[in-house]
């Protein structure tokens, strides 16, 4: 959801006493530089902001590493419960870096006047890019055709020709914004795209050209299954060994979502047994693979260690989404991308907002 920008304080107020963000250690180190590069915190410095990189990553996160925090810049996936929320009281704002929110009780944070943003515009071309190089990469058998190359066997080439591209249509599960950004990659491809999402509806598709199916309907008709969906407990192993079964023996699995979106058993015998021709993951369940997982040793699947949109491109723009939420909120406006608006009515954020201006 996107809540516009508006004033919550009395026109010409700011905030009076320090603003105090956390940023979590599972991806920054000490002096805020990350495997994401330059996360521009130099920002909210310049805005008076104070930040600092959390002692150690530790999930969750400890009430005292939360005293005094005013936000949370949680670049990965830390859990926030109710739990944790009873024993930070000067919590008014996560901020994720990226989109996905699986971790975060909403309810709980709602209660305890803790507002959550994450970035969807911002990740939305980079994620939909990694999905297009997956399935071009599988296409082409690019994975097994680098393998002959550098072991100077091309007499074995002859076995790894490529699929076709023009005419073949792509299923895309849970067609949100980055399906609808992946479908405009490919129209120029001459790919037919068909989607599934939970309401059967995206105000794009149309003209786009998307035809929304029901899944079973979708499995069975694609020739590359691009799964976008968000993790829910309903999305949980959407894709085990029935719906492998329905798609074309031909047809490659692309996961660009959630690790936990596959029952990865079931899609290691399907690739093991020629039951579908291939798969490309960014995202795995557990992550990362364990040493010994036969997914490591298949020709037929391409893999990235959860990390194929990290470009700079990305870290810029979903950089500037989570400072943009933290910078608003400590000058007492609504961000932007607010996954629980109605926390804006509740008396918990009103009486955070009273301690705010009495400070």
């Amino acid at each position: 959801m996107s809540t516009a920008t508006n004033e919550l304080t009395t026109p010409g107020t700011s905030v009076r006493a320090p603003f105090t963000v956390a940023v979590t250690a599972d991806a920054a180190k000490p002096d805020g530089s990350s495997i994401h590069g330059d996360l521009g915190l130099r920002r909210l410095t310049e805005q008076g902001v104070q930040w600092h990189v959390l002692p150690s990553y530790t999930d969750p996160i400890p009430p005292a590493d939360l005293t005094g925090v005013h936000a949370v810049l949680s670049l990965g996936h830390i859990a926030f419960d109710a739990r944790t929320l009873d024993h930070a009281p000067d919590l008014r704002l996560i901020a994720r870096f990226g989109a996905g929110f699986e971790t975060i009780d909403l309810e709980s944070c709602t209660r305890a006047g803790v507002v959550v943003t994450n970035t969807p515009d911002a990740i939305r071309r980079p994620l939909a890019v990694a999905g297009l190089t997956l399935l071009l990469a599988l296409a082409h058998k690019l994975l097994a055709k680098d393998r002959l190359t550098r072991t100077s066997d091309w007499a074995a080439r002859e076995r790894y020709r490529g699929a076709p591209i023009v005419g073949q249509t792509v299923g895309i599960v849970g067609f949100g914004s980055v399906g609808a950004e992946l479908a405009r990659l490919l129209a120029p491809l001459g790919m037919k795209v068909v989607g599934n999402n939970r309401s059967g509806r995206h105000p794009e598709a149309a003209g786009l050209g998307v035809e929304l199916l029901g899944l079973d309907e979708l499995l069975e008709r694609s020739d590359y299954v691009v799964l976008c969906a968000a993790l829910t407990p309903e999305t949980e192993n959407l894709i085990g060994a029935d719906a492998l079964a329905r798609m074309k023996p031909s047809a490659h699995l692309i996961n660009i979502g959630r690790g936990k979106l596959v029952d990865t058993d079931a899609l290691r015998r399907a690739l093991q047994t020629g039951l579908i021709a291939g798969a490309g993951l960014d995202v795995f369940e557990p992550e990362p693979l364990l040493p010994d997982d036969a997914l490591l040793t298949l020709d037929n699947v391409v893999l990235s260690p959860h990390s194929l949109c990290w470009t700079k491109d990305f870290t810029r723009d979903v950089s500037a989404a989570a400072l943009g939420s933290i910078l608003a909120t400590a000058a007492g406006k609504r961000p932007l991308n607010v996954l629980n608006p109605e926390v804006f009515d509740s008396a918990a954020f009103a009486a955070k907002q009273g301690r705010n201006h009495d400070s």
